[in-house]
């Protein structure tokens, strides 16, 4: 892996309401929603650390206290929580924040991503080794649908011959995005503080043909819904124990 180019900035999106997840996130941010015996963002967070990712930004609305108490707890990686008054979905997220990263280029996860990294390479080793800042400013992990065996798959988008990455507006693409990726912060440059979605970065990037997208075949696990939570515990108990 090209060292030089392996971000040590991440930004964890923590703030939104997850309504699909109720009950669960009646009382309880979703980031902070068990799976596996540990909340969602402890599995996040392990994972940059054993990727040597040192500095980490979360932000918070919702619940925050609950995230805030939390962390609290954790000395690895360094954690800066951006507090919001009022939500400013992702994109605003991120922006109001951006001041936190100190790198041109930086990991940005979904506050509900889960995954399980291969033994052999992390996700963001992955990220790193494919991203180029002289031809991207967004890459995207992207899980192929005919691989997710878990739950129905939306096809968000296709991967060209070249890498490029293609919204499919009518979800008949060939991938679904896992909420990981890499960002320039050049793609921020002339947007306005406010609220609005990152996907609309996403967008701008694959006008301009910088929006690229890294195929994995590994295992993700999509948590939208309470049936979603319960059927992903259930998986990671029954691989617990064929495991002891």
């Amino acid at each position: 892996m090209n060292i030089l180019n392996k971000p040590d900035y991440a930004f964890i999106l923590a703030a939104g309401k997850g309504t699909r997840l109720r009950p669960y996130t009646d009382t309880t941010p979703k980031p902070m929603v068990i799976v596996n015996g540990k909340p969602i963002l402890d599995h996040t967070l392990d994972k940059l650390q054993r990727a040597c990712v040192t500095n980490v930004t979360v932000n918070i609305n919702y619940l925050g206290h609950v995230i805030k108490d939390y962390l609290t707890m954790r000395d690895e990686p360094k954690v800066t929580l951006s507090e919001e008054e009022e939500l400013l979905d992702t994109g605003g997220g991120v922006l109001n924040a951006l001041d936190t990263i100190k790198s041109e280029a930086f990991y940005v996860i979904n506050g509900d991503a889960l995954w399980e990294d291969p033994e052999d390479k992390s996700v963001f080793d992955m990220l790193a080794d494919k991203w180029s800042v002289d031809h991207m400013d967004i890459l995207l992990l992207l899980q192929p649908i005919d691989t997710s065996v878990e739950s129905q798959s939306v096809g968000d988008y296709n991967i060209e011959a070249d890498g490029r990455a293609v919204r499919s507006l009518d979800k008949t693409g060939t991938h679904m995005f896992t909420g990981i990726r890499i960002s320039s912060k050049a793609i921020f440059d002339g947007v306005e503080l406010g609220n609005f979605s990152y996907l609309e970065l996403m967008d701008k990037a694959e006008k301009a043909g910088r929006l690229h997208g890294l195929s994995y075949e590994g295992v993700w696990h999509h948590i939208s819904t309470a049936e979603d939570l319960e059927r992903v515990n259930s998986i990671l108990a029954h691989k617990d124990k064929l495991s002891a």
